[in-house]
């Protein structure tokens, strides 16, 4: 849509909206296309349907939505190299939870920019199984016996370490740090805090404890959120033990569904 404002020399939304009046923003029309919008777009542009589709983000599952960023996070060597048209924005460059380009499997990168090593690098293989079960429910609507998108959630909730450090800074500690000790150290090394659960995307050199941490709970299963809850104090683990217990009550009818379907 921007390029083709460019090409008409008006604003993006301008543009949307001579195809949609409807149409609030970009950024909504991106997240929120239904299918009439979509045929009606490709008409108007010469295009495919299944072209604009693939454009958008209106097949990502809702509750991964908060893992799209607004602008380009990193972009892979190979499939979008740095003299490439800065104008162009490839869907995976706003993924926030992928650390590998979906085609060609290289590692992503920063773009523009001198790129950090993973403090991480232990983790490559449990990393790329977060990655997989992220992308699995945001692309294809499938999941384990909970949304990995929740989990990563809830591991970037705030925990108190047990015993409290001299000099104790609630900002340095998170519940992934339970699970990826090396995690509190990076945090003070940087002095930065990570991002809150309500938006759950990490620096991409930061990634990967995030993804290896969705993977180590998945395989562990509900007993893994339960030890962690115990890692909280005050309102934090009230909202973390209601957030488990909706878990578990979800996974409990889901596997209650199942056994009535083998009946």
């Amino acid at each position: 849509m921007s390029r083709h404002a460019e090409f008409y020399a008006v604003p993006p939304l301008i543009m949307l909206r001579h195809c949609l009046p409807e149409a609030a923003s970009l950024h909504a029309a991106d997240r929120s296309l239904n299918g009439d919008q979509v045929i009606q777009l490709a008409a108007i542009l010469s295009t495919e349907p299944a072209t604009v589709r693939r454009m958008t983000f209106a097949n990502i599952a809702p509750s991964s939505r908060r893992l799209i960023a607004g602008k380009p996070l990193q972009s892979c060597p190979a499939c979008h190299p740095g003299d490439h048209e800065p104008r162009l924005v490839l869907r995976t460059q706003l993924l926030g939870w992928r650390i590998t380009c979906p085609l060609c499997g290289r590692l992503l990168r920063h773009p523009g920019r001198h790129d950090r090593p993973s403090p991480f690098g232990r983790y490559p293989g449990t990393a790329l199984v977060g990655e997989r079960l992220l992308d699995d429910e945001a692309e294809r609507g499938v999941r384990p016996w909970t949304s990995p998108t929740e989990i990563a959630r809830l591991l970037l909730m705030r925990r108190v370490p047990r015993p409290i450090p001299p000099g104790y800074e609630p900002w340095r500690f998170r519940a992934l740090g339970a699970i990826i000790p090396d995690l509190d150290d990076v945090v003070a090394t940087e002095r930065r805090s990570l991002p809150t659960p309500a938006n759950p995307i990490l620096p991409l050199h930061l990634r990967p404890a995030l993804l290896a941490g969705v993977a180590i709970v998945e395989r562990a299963g509900p007993e893994m959120l339960k030890m962690l809850r115990a890692k909280m104090m005050g309102q934090n683990q009230a909202r973390f033990s209601s957030a488990i217990d909706e878990i578990m009550a979800h996974t409990c009818r889901s596997v209650a569904s199942s056994q009535l379907q083998s009946i």
